[in-house]
């Protein structure tokens, strides 16, 4: 075992693209911090990788819709390469006979849709966007000190009370907190008639998630998909994914981060009660008093720094954390643009959604609750190669996140599983593109074993934990945790499974940094 002599300020594990963020804004406050990443590349799930020869996809995540502006702002994000392929896309919403709807902003439209819901619709994408101003600025924020609250957690109670009374009204305040742990089905349900739109919302309501439309708190889940401070606005990365997070690694850089790929970390040391450094896979030590983990709490806490330095309740809490990955990624390489029933080749640049109706999204869902991905999955498909040429030398391709599959499929995901759901999944596309099967050059299905062994992420949960009322803000993933220090000496979490959650949004980075900060002064 070789010890290494050189000392960090601060250790981050993980070089996704929160732990990115989280170095960045220290090195900017003069911190010397050093990045651990196991694979050969950045960026956690956010990577762009080669599907075939002359093809390259965004591995997991595919779109950017709640890239926090402040942070863009912060570390000059533009300067450093991130450029946008595509910005503020619409939904279409697919329908097999070709009549869709498209959604943009607070309107909607369709051959199929009534005056009356168009309206309601304008009303009600109103009214969620006033409720995810309550949810960003909380967002952006370290939660509460619900134990021992000083004059900061007081302070920010008492904003957080008059964005609510005054800042919505007390009609909508009331509104809000009547719906927020309501299931999206009956919401959508009293403020609509039209299926397909009903079915799109819904969809969106659990996307990533183990909940179906008449999951209670589904409500809440729409509600944070919009929290970012751009409301869910739909952009194309130019590069894929993978160029978001190299964009962020340049900044960290320029700041003085030092990051380092294939250096997978094997323990988080700890030395009387205190968090000592990290050893490497390879046998090296790292010295630091200070550690960031942007793995995922349970990874974090049972593996990497060992349930023997913690509490035996806190312990409980984090094994106990629900991580049921639902969601696999879909990749197809095609020699042509699909021929999509309705819609013209314009069109094909929108973000697509497979979402007939509410109930059919519930009966996707019924599937996991026994251990079996849906007979007739739902989809969000994206062609991302029309607005960014970069990603093809000829030909497209066709990435489309399917919900659902599980992680803990009955009989596990053998070779033969996996190439009858790729099957299922592509005949289901072919209901809309009939013209699809022949135009396919490769393809590719990542399962949520095959996003855990890739990525990391336990159960294949991108979230890091389930997006549930009783796992957000102070309660994520534990009380006793949720204001990123964990209850060791020196050791944080700054990833996804940390306030506030999943997507690539990089505020758990950003507000870990900001408390550690914080911490240091205190």
């Amino acid at each position: 075992m070789t010890n290494s002599k050189q000392h960090y300020d601060t250790i981050i594990v993980g070089g996704g693209h929160n732990g990115l963020v989280c170095a960045a804004y220290l090195a900017k406050a003069g911190k010397r911090v050093l990045v651990l990443e196991a694979n050969s590349q950045i960026g956690g799930a956010a990577v762009s990788e080669e599907l075939c020869a002359g093809k390259n996809i965004s591995s997991c995540a595919h779109y950017l819709n709640q890239l926090n502006s402040q942070i863009i702002k912060d570390l000059n994000l533009y300067k450093h390469g991130l450029k946008l392929a595509a910005t503020n896309i619409l939904t279409t919403v697919l329908d097999k006979e070709g009549n869709h709807l498209k959604i943009e902003g607070n309107t909607v439209s369709g051959s199929s849709l009534s005056a009356q819901d168009s309206i309601a619709y304008t009303k009600f994408n109103d009214l969620i966007c006033d409720y995810a101003k309550v949810l960003n600025f909380l967002n952006n924020k370290t939660p509460f000190n619900i134990f021992e609250p000083n004059w900061s957690d007081k302070i920010v109670a008492i904003k957080l009370a008059w964005k609510l009374r005054f800042g919505l009204g007390a009609k909508k305040m009331s509104e809000f907190l009547r719906q927020a742990g309501m299931n999206i089905y009956d919401v959508l349900n009293d403020e609509f008639d039209n299926s397909l739109l009903k079915g799109a919302l819904s969809f969106d309501a659990v996307l990533g998630t183990h909940t179906g439309p008449r999951s209670p708190g589904s409500v809440f889940t729409y509600l944070y998909r919009m929290s970012s401070d751009n409301y869910g606005s739909i952009n194309v990365a130019e590069g894929g994914m993978g160029s978001v997070s190299k964009a962020i690694a340049k900044a960290a850089e320029a700041a003085g981060v030092e990051i380092r790929v294939n250096a997978r970390v094997s323990t988080i040391n700890v030395d009387n009660c205190a968090v000592s450094g990290v050893t490497l896979e390879s046998g090296e030590t790292i010295n630091s008093n200070r550690v960031a983990s942007n793995a995922d709490p349970r990874t974090t806490v049972l593996k990497l720094v060992g349930a023997r330095h913690f509490e035996a309740d806190f312990v409980k809490r984090i094994d106990f954390l629900r991580m049921r990955g639902n969601t696999a990624k879909l990749h197809l390489a095609l020699s042509d643009l699909p021929n999509f029933t309705g819609l013209d080749t314009k069109d094909l640049k929108n973000r697509l959604v497979i979402a007939p109706n509410q109930d059919e999204v519930e009966r996707a869902f019924n599937h996991v609750k026994y251990k079996e991905y849906s007979s007739r999955p739902m989809m969000e498909i994206s062609i991302p190669s029309i607005a960014d040429t970069t990603l093809t030398d000829k030909g497209h391709v066709l990435s489309a996140i399917v919900q659902y599959a599980p992680h803990n499929l009955k009989g596990g995901w053998t070779d033969e599983s996996k190439n009858v759901f790729l099957q299922l999944c592509i005949d289901r596309i072919a209901v809309y593109a009939p013209d699809i099967h022949k135009l396919i050059e490769h393809s590719e299905l990542l399962t949520p074993v095959d996003l855990e062994e890739r990525f990391g992420m336990q159960n294949g949960n991108w979230h890091h934990g389930e997006l549930s009322l009783d796992n957000m803000l102070m309660l994520r993933p534990a009380p006793e945790a949720a204001r990123y220090a964990l209850p060791l000496t020196g050791m944080f979490l700054c990833g996804a499974g940390a306030h506030p959650g999943g997507g690539v949004m990089g505020v758990a980075g950003k507000n870990a940094a900001q408390a550690i900060l914080v911490g240091e002064n205190e």
